[in-house]
């Protein structure tokens, strides 16, 4: 990705369309030369200047706010120019080209994040936090974005892997006397240390894995024979009328999708064309469309009509569904089968009855939803993490687990202590291979 760390780059850094302002950002070791040449004076260094923007004939192009930072002291770590202008499409667009025209190029994905990373303005957790802040869908995964951008996951990394380096330091140690006739790991409290360096890890952990899932949300899909209500309980949740809803079954044909939140969970529920056997070929593409759609979820809503249960047809629809998928069994229609909203717990299922038409019991379903992510509202100190950040705790975990069965081998819990500072390590970027930070920073927006 990186063409050239030398190289001076610039992009226009909000977002497209038109707007108020507008700001075109430039880094590298020209930006000194392209703000004399733009503003015919560079401004003093962090200080605001209202100035006149200038083409290559001295023609304005516009009259805006300009600030210079030197290196190191910029986002980057080096020479940034900002020119605030009109957030004109056109204008901006002008004012980027000029930018080129004096030597800089167009920036790629993620290009200033990632030099701010490879000058060690940021490590990688907060790189990452960086787009998770502009793409958070709810309050709460703002906050939680936020805390990892200000440092708080790092932190937290950071002290556990203080803790592992010192245990690591003292095991490798007691390696080098193998002659002397002392119980090293007892004497060190080793297992002591292991469990309460454990114990910490799985805290993180479990705030990592509720930051994970703000940033994810849970993916819920609406399943069932045609005309059991999956739409109505789509607008329910929804809260708007965002499928067709008729007493004529088949309406739906595609996959309707809809993000949510509850609670500051976000929730990615789509709704589906009814399970049927059926000669209609754009009813059949709907069909098969469905079972795509439960490839990639984590929570299947099968509904059936409260008044005649589950039969043969609802069981056929069950065992075609991925093994791995939570399955909750949604009696809708209670107001016409003479039932109450509840939550029956049957044979290792949940049954939830309720009236998507009428709302009662809608509560009922969206509580159970929460408990089924495990997640948990106002936790203290959650931060934004992503599935690489699980991956590599999980690692860690297991390193340690390996290290404290295998307590009385010195050289088994030494080589486990590497191994789990090596996986702790990658969530900060200490470690991490080129191509992965190619990955990240690709899918950030050009700008930032």
């Amino acid at each position: 990705m990186q063409k050239n760390k030398a190289d001076t780059i610039a992009a226009i850094a909000t977002a497209s369309g038109a707007g108020g302002i507008g700001v075109v950002r430039v880094s590298g070791p020209l930006s000194h030369a392209i703000a004399n040449q733009i503003l015919e004076q560079c401004p003093a260094p962090r200080h605001a200047a209202y100035l006149p923007f200038y083409d290559v004939n001295h023609q304005l192009i516009d009259r805006g706010i300009a600030i210079y930072y030197q290196n190191p002291h910029s986002y980057t770590g080096e020479d940034v120019l900002e020119l605030q202008a009109h957030g004109g499409t056109a204008l901006m667009q002008i004012l980027l080209a000029r930018c080129i025209e004096l030597g800089a190029r167009q920036a790629e994905p993620g290009e200033f994040t990632r030099r701010a990373y490879l000058n060690d303005k940021i490590d990688l957790a907060q790189a990452e936090a960086v787009a998770d802040v502009i793409n958070a869908s709810t309050a709460e995964a703002a906050r939680s974005a936020v805390r990892s951008l200000s440092g708080e996951f790092s932190n937290s990394i950071n002290q556990l892997l203080a803790k592992l380096v010192n245990l690591r330091m003292y095991v490798e140690a007691c390696l080098d006397f193998p002659e002397e006739e002392i119980d090293f790991i007892s004497q060190g409290k080793v297992t002591e240390k292991l469990e309460a360096i454990t114990s910490e890890l799985e805290s993180v952990f479990s705030k990592a894995k509720q930051g994970s899932l703000l940033r994810e949300g849970m993916h819920i899909v609406l399943v069932g024979q045609p005309n059991v209500g999956k739409s109505s309980l789509m607008n329910q949740l929804s809260g708007e009328e965002v499928a067709i809803v008729t007493p004529i079954a088949g309406t739906t044909r595609d996959a309707i999708k809809s993000s949510i939140q509850i609670n500051g969970l976000p929730l990615h529920i789509i709704d589906t064309a009814g399970l049927r056997d059926t000669n209609d070929e754009v009813e059949k593409i709907g069909i098969a469309r469905t079972y795509r759609a439960l490839e990639n979820a984590q929570v299947a809503l099968l509904l059936v009509d409260a008044a005649h249960g589950i039969d043969d047809a609802e069981k056929s629809i069950l065992t075609r569904l991925p093994q791995e998928i939570s399955k909750i069994w949604v009696h809708n229609k209670i107001d016409t089968a003479n039932e109450t909203a509840k939550i029956v717990e049957k044979a290792g299922e949940t049954h939830i009855f309720l009236s998507a038409k009428m709302g009662s019991g809608v509560d009922l379903l969206k509580r159970h939803l929460l408990n089924i992510a495990g997640y948990q509202q106002n936790a203290e100190g959650v931060f934004m993490a992503r599935a690489r950040h699980l991956e590599a705790l999980k690692q860690v975990d297991a390193h340690l687990q390996l290290a404290y069965n295998n307590i009385s081998q010195a050289e088994i819990i030494a080589e486990e202590l590497r191994l789990a500072q090596e996986a702790l390590s990658s969530v900060t970027g200490e470690f991490t291979p080129d191509d992965l930070l190619g990955e990240i920073f690709s899918k950030f927006c050009i700008g930032k």
